[in-house]
């Protein structure tokens, strides 16, 4: 299977914009509300929401990156060991409305991992979940983003993978196949 574009540069733009809205709709002037990325994508969507957001209301807007690496329940079931990321917090969580962000969300589990990573530094007011893409029809946990970019419908042998400007030289949304292990 040739790999799918399924959200191009300008829709890219405008699921950005929309998803800005949103938060703004909900969290108005930010004055008690932060954006936290999760490690490694999700930083690249609270970036891109931070950008978006200042260009439409004046506060100023707190975000953060986290890493979730220990956090994961797969943690010790990898064959290569995995490698932490930074975590950049510098300012309190306690009691804030905080939008945890990712890039794709697919079984619940980085989200779960994410819950559990916040916790360890403070408590928040409100934690709420948004993703660029959601995968459909997937999730293990009873855990569901409250804000979704675009739902896509794949099945377990495909990915969905998020291409950023910043790394890969372009904003879009891939479907791909798998490649499958011979063993």
């Amino acid at each position: 299977m040739e790999p799918i574009q399924i959200v191009n540069e300008k829709k890219f733009k405008i699921v950005l914009n929309r998803l800005a809205f949103q938060l703004i709709e909900n969290h108005g002037n930010f004055k008690n509300s932060v954006i936290i990325g999760l490690q490694p994508r999700g930083i690249f969507v609270a970036n891109r929401l931070k950008l978006n957001l200042q260009e439409k209301i004046s506060s100023e807007i707190q975000t953060g990156a986290l890493d979730i690496t220990f956090y994961r329940d797969d943690f010790r079931r990898r064959e290569k060991p995995l490698l932490p990321s930074v975590t950049n917090l510098d300012f309190s969580i306690e009691n804030k409305h905080i939008i945890l962000c990712d890039d794709v969300y697919y079984t619940g589990r980085t989200a779960r991992a994410g819950m559990d990573a916040l916790m360890a530094y403070g408590r928040p007011k409100q934690i709420e979940l948004l993703t660029l893409v959601e995968r459909r029809f997937s999730s293990h946990l009873p855990i569901k983003p409250d804000y979704i970019g675009v739902s896509v419908d794949s099945i377990e042998e495909e990915h969905v993978l998020v291409n950023w400007e910043e790394t890969e030289g372009k904003d879009q949304v891939i479907l791909d196949k798998k490649e499958m292990k011979n063993g």
